[in-house]
C-alpha cells in the first residue's frame, strides 16, 4: 500500500512539474491517502449531474489558469457527486458512499465547496457559483486566515 502511494505521489508531482491545463481531481480517498503521506488541505466540489451552476463552475472557472494553478498548488482536489449512492469508500473506519459523505459535510446546495484541513479534523464550506476571481478571493481568505494551517 505504502508503495502504491509514493507511485501515485510522484506521478502527481511529475503533473505539477508540467504546464497546469487542468485541476487535477483526485477520488476522496486518493486525496485522504496523499494528504497522509504529504500534509495538504482537500478541495472538495460537492455537485449533482443536474445542477446547471455546477456545470457552469467547471466550464469557465475551474478552466481559469490561476484557478487551476491556486487549487493545484494548494489542495488535494476531489470531485463528490452529492447523489452517488454507488460508489463507495472508507473513512476514518466506515464506509461511505459520496451521498452520504456529502450529507456528513452538511452540504445543502449546489454547488458547494468544502475545505478539509490537513488533518482531516476541521471542514468550511464555500458555497455557491462563483466567476474565478471571486472565486479565489473566497478561497484565499480561508487559506490565508489560518485554516489548515499546521
Amino acid at each position: 500500500m505504502k508503495k502504491l502511494v509514493i507511485i501515485g505521489l510522484i506521478l502527481i508531482v511529475s503533473n505539477f512539474a508540467q504546464a497546469q491545463e487542468k485541476i487535477e481531481w483526485l477520488k476522496f480517498e486518493e486525496a485522504v491517502a496523499a494528504t497522509e503521506a504529504n500534509p495538504k488541505m482537500l478541495f472538495v466540489d460537492v455537485y449533482t449531474d443536474w445542477c446547471g451552476w455546477c456545470k457552469k463552475m467547471d466550464k469557465e472557472t475551474f478552466t481559469d489558469p490561476d484557478v487551476i494553478k491556486y487549487i493545484n498548488e494548494n489542495f488535494y482536489a476531489v470531485k463528490m457527486n452529492a447523489e452517488d449512492d454507488k460508489r463507495t469508500f472508507d473513512f476514518k473506519g466506515k464506509k461511505y458512499s459520496e451521498a452520504q459523505m456529502a450529507a456528513t459535510m452538511r452540504v445543502q446546495s449546489y454547488p458547494n465547496f468544502v475545505i478539509i484541513d490537513p488533518t482531516l479534523q476541521n471542514i468550511t464550506q464555500l458555497p455557491g457559483y462563483r466567476e474565478p476571481i471571486p472565486f479565489l478571493d473566497g478561497l484565499g481568505q480561508i487559506v490565508h486566515n489560518g485554516f489548515g494551517a499546521k
